[in-house]
């Protein structure tokens, strides 16, 4: 798949470079996306030529929720069975955010050294990456109705993930998810993931046979793959099982269930799903909620509630009325609320006769307020924030710099 690069590509890698450089090195900030649009605006056509110089094309990884989680156990299997992978794993799924990926791993000749990619792409722009360059094999999650915020219709979000699927030369799907079913339904060849046994793959994928917390046994094929999670939860067990379905499709006969244990528990969290850091000497876990689903499932997964917890939740939240959907009463009391939505959802945790100490859109200064809270009796201090909490909150925390 090689692909000479032009003049004009080293220009937009040399500039994007250089934007990089002043936004990492001296603001010491993320800077994951703007580089990348730069040097998308300057050579519209980098991506496409840097992702045909992977000698065995790329895989992209899309869906309502699990990408980040999915993509990055996916690389690590691919990378522990000796393959070298390309992977956006800042978690920046937008055109821009996998060019800055392409700025970050080519160096200046733009041209990418690994063997493989593996690619997390927003719903919205995987269509549009995978026409300029077809997929060796999309892994599709799942299909949210709860997005209307974004795209009105889970049916969108299906056309979406057809137009991919349509473009790319194999597909592993949640068999789980009925829309998934539905449009992968004339496609030959679908591998499949999802809970429940054999019958939940169709006899032609991996399932969760077993999962208890970071625990979780797969079954693919008659062998057992017991793998210890990331993050405790049944969902973090379905990612395992799409990384695993993907790998075997990559690998074949080369797939050996030892080295998937062991990458297993090598495996550290993505950042905010159900990731415990250190922070000014004290254990805080950090928690993303993206949906009423994944709201639901995260605070079923608080138990017992934390002692000590402040919810944040931001502006990405354009519709606050799936708050309301969500039964918050078991969390009884909550230290800190905060972000650009805070009186919104502490409205919400008022209605369900949740105590409430601090309610403000002072995001800051509410993160060092309960930062600054005595050591809890028992557990660690817990966040559970939107996306643009967790970015504003990881930036303030210095989580998203890079070391000089």
């Amino acid at each position: 798949m090689a692909s000479t690069l032009n003049l004009r590509d080293l220009i937009a890698v040399a500039s994007a470079g250089a934007c990089r450089f002043v936004l990492r090195r001296i603001l010491r900030r993320g800077g994951t996306a703007i580089p990348g649009l730069i040097a998308d605006r300057m050579s519209p056509r980098l991506l496409g030529r840097a992702l045909r110089s992977l000698p065995q094309g790329y895989i992209a990884v899309s869906g309502s929720s699990g990408k980040s989680t999915t993509t990055r156990m996916l690389a690590a299997l691919l990378r522990a069975h000796g393959l070298s992978v390309f992977t956006n794993s800042s978690t920046a799924n937008l055109r821009q955010g996998v060019v800055t990926a392409v700025i970050d791993q080519a160096g200046p000749t733009g041209r990418l050294h690994a063997d493989i990619g593996v690619i997390e792409l927003d719903e919205a722009v995987a269509p549009g990456v995978a026409a300029e360059v077809a997929p060796r094999l999309a892994v599709l999650t799942n299909i949210s109705g709860e997005q209307l915020d974004r795209f009105h219709s889970p049916r969108r979000v299906a056309e979406m993930l057809r137009a991919l699927a349509k473009r790319a030369g194999l597909v592993v799907a949640g068999r789980d998810d009925p829309l998934l079913r539905e449009l992968t339904g004339h496609l030959s060849g679908v591998r499949w993931f999802g809970a429940g046994g054999d019958s939940a793959a169709g006899g032609r994928g991996t399932a969760v046979q077993r999962s208890d917390g970071r625990d979780a046994v797969l079954l693919r094929a008659g062998v057992e793959f017991p793998v210890r999670l990331p993050s405790r939860g049944d969902h973090y067990a379905l990612d395992a099982a799409a990384a695993l379905e993907a790998a075997a499709v990559i690998l074949g006969t080369r797939l050996d269930p030892a080295t998937v244990e062991r990458t297993f528990d090598e495996l550290t969290p993505v950042f905010g799903r159900g990731e415990l850091r250190d922070v000014g000497g004290q254990p805080v876990e950090f928690v993303l909620v993206q949906n009423p689903d994944s709201l639901r499932r995260n605070l079923a997964l608080l138990d017992p509630v934390p002692d000590q917890l402040m919810v944040a939740i931001g502006s990405d939240v354009r519709d606050t009325s799936w708050l309301w959907s969500v039964d918050t009463a078991a969390l009884r009391h909550v230290d800190v609320v905060t972000g650009s939505r805070a009186f919104e959802i502490g409205a919400r945790l008022a209605y369900d006769g949740v105590e409430l100490d601090l309610v403000t859109d002072d995001l800051e200064g509410a993160l060092e307020r309960f930062l600054a809270l005595p050591q809890p009796a028992s557990g660690v201090k817990t966040v559970v924030f939107s996306a643009d909490a967790m970015r504003r909150i990881r930036r303030r925390l210095g989580h998203d710099r890079v070391a000089a």
